[in-house]
Formats: C-alpha cells, structure tokens, sequence
C-alpha cells in the first residue's frame, strides 16, 4: 500500500512539474492501468488550473492482456466510457476524446453519431482517432470533425508518412505520434520481457543488428550539442507544426530530457541527414508481432453503414495492404463464414483457414 501511494505521489509530482515548466497537454487512457492511470491524472489535475490543460483521453479497449486485445466501439458503450472517464478523472468535459482502438466489426459512423452526441452535450470538446486506417478516417470525418490522429512514428517506424499523413493534411487533422522514442529505443531503454515477447525488433537477434541506429544517432548528438534522445524527438518535432509527440515518463530528469529536445533548431539538410543514418529498410524486425498487427491503423476499415459488402480481388502481394477491406467479405467459396483473424488470400480469392491449410 504504501509503495502504490509512493508511486502515485511521484506520478503526480511529474505532471505537475511539467505543467510548471510549460507542458500543458496531457495523454490518458481508460486502459492504462487499467482505469487508475485517469484517477491519478485527475487528482494531479486538481493542483492545476483546468483551464489552461488540454486533457485527452481514449476509450475503446475492453480488455489488453498478451495474446487478447478485446475492442468495442458500439453507442453504448461509447457513452458508458465518457461519463466513467470523467468521473475518475473528476472534470466536466474532456478537452479530446479519441477512439483508442477501431472496432472493425462496428460502423465508424455509428461511433462517430454519439461522440458528437457527446460534444454537443458538453461533454467532450474535440474527438480523436487512434490507429485508423484512411478509409476510416474519412468515414468518421464526414460525420464530425477530427481534431487529431494518434499513430506511432519515430526514426524508425515510418510506414504513416506514405497515406495517413498526407490525409491528415487535406483534412486539416492534427497529428499526435505515439512511441516518439521508437518504444524507447533512441532513448537508450534496453530490453524487458514485453519489448522482447511483442516487438520484434526489441528480440536479441535482432536488437544486436538494431543498435547501430543507436549508435549512428548518438554520433550526431554530439554534432548537435544534446541527447540522443532529445534529437529524435526534435525529428518528429519537425516534422509539422501539426506534429505534436507524446513521450511517455516516470521520472524527472527524463521529463526534463524530452523538454530540452525544443531548443533544437534543425535544418532540411539536418533533417535528411538524421533520417538517413535510421533508413527503415534497413531495420531488422517487424514493428509488432502478428498477433497485435491485426488490430493496427493498417487492418482498421469498418463495415459499411448499409451492411452491403464489397467484393474485392487483390494479389497474393498486396494482402497486408488491403487486409482491413477485405475484411468486409464474409464468406469463403466454400461456404464457411469468415473471421477477420483468419482470413487469407490465394490467387485472388477469399479463403478461410481451412481451406488455405488444404490448399
């Protein structure tokens, strides 16, 4: 008891230090914790002055354990989530409220219908996406305006800038990277168990090839007079002024770590050398592990709102691109009804596991 209350004392402190020296935005989530994450974030909110913080929050994720990511994004459960956040975080209105994960098996636009419901009540100023695929982005846009998308970007996890970006940018949507650090990696955080069992890059076959990213960007901070840490955030920083990272910490001097990265003052040709020493074809690994990329911004389009299926045909080479839409066909040509997890292409048809395995 008294080491939880320890923790929590130290959580607070660093919130409010922060806004001290000049953080006023602020990321939760229902899940995180899960639910004690809001309740501290509230009571450190209670030291601050409401109305200069911009608090964001996210629901959607029911349960997160290894190996079962259970999400959930129907009506009512999108209500039953805000008015729970705003009590455990003990405010009137939640500054953005975000879909944490997409629930492909519900319309984007029926989630979408109470969230605005939710801002016109009061209850929430602005909404967000996190890891939504572009054709949900633009579903859920033309219902209510999206003040911001959360995706992962970093040195080395790059794979956004080709679409959701430039999206981003047509629709005047703010972009909030994720994992700024990579996972920790640019900041010098070595291995643990979740890192090892769920990224890829993080096992140590991989992270022995991995480190000379490390190396390469610890060389330029030098060049540049800071940390490795505090360049790699510049990076993302620069990327837009509608950029806006959220690195995670629990401690103090990492807090004042991240804050210096805003001193620094980068070129384009700083820009492309920093980008050119972290070459993402370069890295050895996948971004996640299997089972956790079926639930990422690449497989999160939804069903349509008039419940007619697309029939889609795609080559055996675009599958991971197209995976989220071809979601949408529900039955093999054997007749066997097919689940998003299971679903497989070969030679341009729909298949379910069963018939893979015989092929």
């Amino acid at each position: 008891m008294i080491r939880s209350l320890r923790i929590e004392e130290v959580g607070i402190s660093i919130i409010t230090d922060a806004f001290a020296k000049g953080i006023t935005f602020f990321d939760t989530s229902d899940v995180y914790g899960p639910k004690v994450n809001e309740i501290l974030v509230g009571k450190a909110l209670k030291k601050l002055p409401r109305e200069e913080v911009q608090l964001a929050t996210k629901f959607g994720v029911v349960k997160m354990e290894p190996g079962n990511l259970v999400v959930k994004g129907t009506p009512d459960y999108v209500r039953l989530c805000c008015e729970a956040s705003l009590e455990r975080l003990g405010v009137e209105y939640i500054d953005l409220y975000y879909v944490h994960q997409i629930d492909t098996l519900v319309p984007i636009e029926e989630t979408m219908e109470e969230l605005k419901k939710l801002v016109e009540e009061g209850k929430v100023k602005y909404v967000g996406l996190s890891e939504a695929s572009p054709d949900t982005i633009r579903r859920a846009y033309a219902v209510h305006p999206i003040t911001t998308l959360q995706l992962e970007w970093s040195l080395w996890t790059g794979d956004i800038e080709q679409e959701s970006v430039p999206l981003c940018r047509e629709l005047g949507i703010g972009i909030v990277p994720y994992s700024p650090l990579g996972r920790g990696f640019f900041g010098g955080k070595g291995p643990n168990s979740f890192l090892e069992t769920h990224l890829p890059r993080f096992q140590a076959e991989n992270l022995a090839k991995n480190k000379i990213f490390y190396t390469r960007i610890e060389k330029l901070a030098e060049k540049h007079d800071c940390t490795p840490t505090q360049l790699a955030l510049a990076w993302v920083l620069h990327q837009g002024d509608d950029v806006v990272p959220i690195p995670g910490t629990t401690k103090t001097e990492n807090l004042d770590n991240n804050i210096g990265s805003l001193r620094l003052k980068l070129t384009e040709d700083d820009l492309k050398e920093i980008s050119g020493v972290t070459t993402i074809d370069e890295v050895t690994g996948s971004q996640i592990n299997e089972h956790y990329a079926r639930y990422s911004w690449k497989n999160a389009n939804t069903p349509p709102r008039d419940g007619n299926f697309p029939v889609k045909t795609c080559s055996v080479s675009s599958v991971r691109h197209c995976f989220g839409s071809i979601a949408f066909m529900p039955v093999c040509d054997c007749g066997q009804k097919v689940s998003q997890n299971s679903l497989n292409i070969r030679q341009g048809n729909f298949k379910c596991l069963l018939c893979i395995q015989i092929m």
